[in-house]
């Protein structure tokens, strides 16, 4: 068991058909319940992987299989006619708030308000002209969206497992995109990727590279003068910050959600039929969905600072989907920026290794155990060696083998860490030089 893949595919779902259109459709990752099974239609019951923290549950795949377990609906009877007059009476208010609504509108739409004025005698009457009544922020919702969709796509993919959705954003105005692996990996080997522009026009576009263990990918168009979308720094951000979510959830194009950043340096898994990915992410409650995949997170100064690529989910809806219930998960920008520019420049990007493969019962000793050492690797070269348990890197508690592996691959080939090692005899500090990994 490497270091890349603590958990083998365990944490995968599988491809299921169904959802709008009927096609294998909404690429989004879904984090099922951490106490549930997950039901993978062409694999049976599969168990979450043992020793998971609470807070970072393992991830099913792009296609949704749903938990069979979870959270379910209170079982004490409903009262007769309680909630439904609740609901009947919201209802109608709604319908009145509508009426004083329309009339509002309709006011404003003349451009005139009735005023008093109290300094001279009798009334007068002003023009006031309606957007001067309440002007939009230069850093609203509405102003984001309006800046932002014209950067963001649609992506269809058509490959041997079916057809799939998902959502990705423009990077250069020669027509290079940013998604998901999971996005297109169907379509690597044999199948074709098509991408719609806000606009609605659509091209075709081919796979530049793909980092798996990332979970993203660059795509490209034959375009010229496309608009792009702003980088910005992610480590910059702070739990409680706007953040807004853009993409094509349920095949849904130019759909824009909001929320905030719930925590930062979450550790996840995700992933689709291939290798696992593990992200050290940005959470947010702003509302991810199938096909919110690829996406951009956007900050209030719209600028990216995650590429939205995990959910997690306890139910699902009419068409067997899992929705979203304000968990969802973004890769880092900061991050996205170092693989992007590699698979860009050479076709592919490396993934920072220690060189070692962790045991299975990392997780029972409160640390990633090392099963093996790669012989000349990292490791090796730093002496650590088979039975040590690495507690943290660079002083930040690695409290089992996903924290670790999404710490380390929050850094690049090269980069010097320090690892806290506890030999069964002592604890100590290790220095170590990154390796690397080209997927």
């Amino acid at each position: 068991m490497s270091e890349e893949s603590s958990f083998d595919d365990k944490s995968r779902g599988a491809a299921t058909s169904g959802g709008p259109g009927g096609a294998d459709d909404h690429h989004t990752e879904v984090i099922p319940n951490p106490y549930a099974t997950v039901a993978a239609p062409s694999s049976g019951q599969t168990s979450v992987p043992p020793g998971l923290p609470p807070t970072p549950p393992v991830v099913g795949g792009p296609y949704l299989t749903n938990p069979s377990g979870g959270v379910s609906s209170p079982t004490t009877p409903a009262r007769s006619g309680g909630m439904g007059k609740v609901v009947a009476v919201a209802a109608a208010a709604g319908l009145l708030l509508g009426g004083v609504g329309g009339y509002a509108g309709y006011t404003l739409a003349a451009n005139t308000v009735e005023v008093n004025d109290t300094t001279t005698a009798g009334s007068t009457s002003i023009s006031i002209p309606a957007e001067n009544l309440s002007p939009r922020a230069g850093d609203s919702i509405a102003d984001i969206a309006d800046r932002m969709l014209p950067t963001v796509v649609s992506i269809e993919e058509q490959g041997a497992g079916g057809t799939g959705t998902g959502s990705g954003f423009i990077i250069r105005e020669d027509g290079y995109i940013v998604t998901n692996n999971h996005v297109v990996e169907g379509a690597a080997d044999s199948g074709t990727l098509t991408v719609q522009f806000d606009d609605g026009t659509t091209k075709a576009a081919e796979i530049v590279g793909r980092n798996p263990a990332y979970d993203l990918a660059v795509i490209k168009v034959e375009a010229d003068g496309l608009p792009v979308a702003s980088i910005g720094n992610s480590d910059s951000i702070e739990v409680g910050d706007t953040v807004v979510a853009l993409g094509s959830p349920l095949g849904l194009a130019g759909t824009v959600t909001s929320g905030i950043v719930s925590a930062t340096d979450r550790p996840v898994t995700a992933g689709g039929q291939g290798e696992t990915s593990y992200i050290n992410a940005v959470q947010t409650d702003a509302a991810i969905n199938p096909g919110n995949s690829g996406g951009p997170l956007v900050n209030a100064a719209a600028e990216v600072v995650g590429v939205n690529s995990a959910i997690a989910s306890l139910g699902s809806d009419f068409s067997g989907q899992a929705g979203s219930i304000g968990l969802g998960f973004a890769i880092p920008s900061n991050t996205m920026k170092r693989i992007v520019e590699e698979i860009i420049d050479t076709g592919q990007a490396a993934t920072p290794v220690i060189g070692v493969n962790l045991s299975p019962e990392s997780d029972a000793q409160g640390g990633a155990t090392v099963g093996s050492v790669v012989p000349g690797g990292p490791a090796d070269d730093a002496g650590i060696a088979a039975g040590d348990v690495i507690t943290a890197v660079n002083g930040i508690p690695a409290n089992d083998s996903v924290t670790l592996i999404t710490q380390i691959r929050s850094y690049a080939p090269g980069d010097e860490v320090t690892l806290t090692v506890d030999s069964g005899s002592g604890t100590r500090e290790v220095k170590v030089t990154l390796g690397s990994k080209t997927d």
